[in-house]
């Protein structure tokens, strides 16, 4: 059984059992619940952590677990009506709703309900992520003169060095001055779309793009406008009309590996994109979200556009996160010139700084041997994984894998185009209820999308079994609904 669905049980059964004993009455000692139920301790402790939070138990250092006092009668519902009218008025001139709508994140954040298999996740499975090395990062990190001190607020120097040297590549095309540690990709990302854009300005996405980033645009007051990429990453033609129709100044796209599609950008689009952004005076923000998940026997990786950047126009984002641990939220902002002032000055006054001893850990880790041998890990383990998952498809819905279905060489997902008039929420409802969790293609797009499509992951399951079974979920849910998939 999981550790989540074991404390999640554990936790009912001492909620239903809490009548048993009078308000203050001590509770079994963790050793007697440990023997009773047959988990591990660090079950007992999750499981009554969480009526702590519920407010039925309350501990008590030394003595135990005891039944909390009766609850007070609840409060009186507070009247907030008048919310809507004050959430929703827009001040003289605004030109973008005031609402964010987080689905499409939220969508890759949840948890599944035990039982169900996860192929909607952005983050490594727990099996994939260094665990042990991180602990040792973090111990090790917590013992280093000054980690518990106040960090420069641009991050610490060995860390923004490291990042200079991954960004910017041998040729020492970025110095450690020109990057910001950011408390991970997205904050790099909000930071980099308030600097560069004004609120109500249009912002050039590429289509379909991240959701997180669209979210992130419109919760800045942007107005994002797409355009459509393709097998080659964004069409730079249509790049070119955009900028000149919108009077855009900025455009935002992930050249490696690209989320949804998997797409590399092509090596003459990478310079035509320079040049078109150049010509607009706009900048581009580079969103490398997926380099360190490149996959067994893919072809050298094309340098970063910041590296053959030559006017400052690039503005980098990186993070540590993708390939390690959710909760290692570490990244970086790189840019040259100004813009680098401003990005500096938005991150101050939004969070100040990076926690130091996370910072520490971070330079621990990648200075490790055990980096470069999870790196190794993640690689192979990528390229069964997604294998497995083409297979699966090509067994449970052949007539859309067989329909030119793009294979990427990095990164975590397939984007599947399903048949024209497929109702999407219907099609992932129904794939939950058949006990499994996939993500909509509608919160990919910025305008109404030319066709349904599914993106599934093969980061977040545990292996090749679970994601043959999630496939054949899928199925079952595609013929409920009398999709025509094979």
């Amino acid at each position: 059984m999981q550790e989540r669905s074991s404390v999640a049980d554990l936790a009912a059964i001492l909620r239903e059992g809490l009548n048993r004993y009078s308000p203050g009455e001590k509770l079994p000692s963790s050793r007697a619940l440990v023997e009773r139920h047959r988990v591990s301790p660090v079950t007992v402790s999750r499981a009554l952590a969480e009526l702590v939070a519920e407010g039925l138990v309350v501990t008590r250092p030394g003595a135990g677990a005891f039944r909390a006092a009766s609850r007070p009668e609840a409060p009186r519902p507070v009247d907030t009506s008048w919310q809507e009218i004050a959430l929703s008025a827009e001040a003289a001139g605004d030109q973008v709703p005031r609402s964010v709508d987080a689905s499409g994140v939220l969508a890759t954040l949840a948890a599944p309900a035990p039982g169900v298999i996860e192929l909607n996740g952005g983050y490594l499975h727990r099996d994939l992520q260094p665990e042990r090395a991180l602990a040792g990062a973090l111990a090790r990190a917590g013992r280093r003169p000054g980690a518990w001190e106040r960090p420069p607020v641009e991050g610490v120097p060995e860390l923004r060095a490291w990042f200079a040297r991954e960004i910017g590549g041998s040729g020492g095309a970025l110095a450690a001055n020109d990057v910001l540690v950011t408390a991970g990709g997205q904050s790099a990302l909000t930071t980099a779309l308030r600097a560069v854009a004004a609120p109500g300005a249009p912002v050039l996405v590429e289509s379909p793009t991240y959701p997180g980033m669209l979210a992130a645009a419109r919760a800045s007051g942007l107005r994002p406008v797409p355009v459509p990429t393709d097998a080659d990453g964004v069409r730079t033609d249509l790049l070119a009309d955009a900028f000149r129709a919108s009077g855009a100044r900025l455009f935002v796209c992930q050249p490696l590996f690209q989320n949804p599609t998997g797409a590399v950008l092509a090596g003459e689009r990478r310079r035509e994109v320079l040049r078109v952004a150049r010509a607009a005076g706009a900048f581009v923000v580079e969103d490398d979200f997926a380099r360190r998940l490149v996959h067994d026997g893919a072809p050298a990786l094309p340098p970063t556009l910041l590296a053959d950047d030559r006017d400052g126009s690039v503005v980098h984002v990186r993070s540590l996160t993708k390939a390690t641990s959710p909760s290692l939220r570490v990244g970086a902002l790189a840019a040259r010139g100004p813009v680098l002032d401003r990005l500096r000055a938005i991150q101050v006054v939004d969070s100040f700084f990076v926690p130091g001893p996370l910072q520490e850990t971070a330079v621990e880790l990648v200075g490790s041997p055990a980096w470069s041998r999870h790196l190794r890990l993640i690689s192979g383990e990528l390229t069964a994984r997604r294998d497995a998952l083409v297979a699966a498809l090509h067994r449970y819905l052949p007539a859309l894998a067989d329909g030119g279905l793009h294979i990427p060489y990095g990164g975590y997902h397939l984007w599947l185009r399903f048949p024209d008039g497929t109702d999407e929420a219907a099609l992932t409802g129904g794939a939950l209820r058949a006990g499994v969790a996939v993500a909509g293609g509608r919160p990919y797009f910025a305008a109404e999308p030319p066709a349904p499509h599914l993106r599934l992951s093969f980061v977040s399951a545990s292996g090749a079994g679970e994601l043959a079974e999630g496939v054949r979920r899928l199925r079952t849910a595609c013929d409920e609904l009398g999709t025509p998939v094979g």
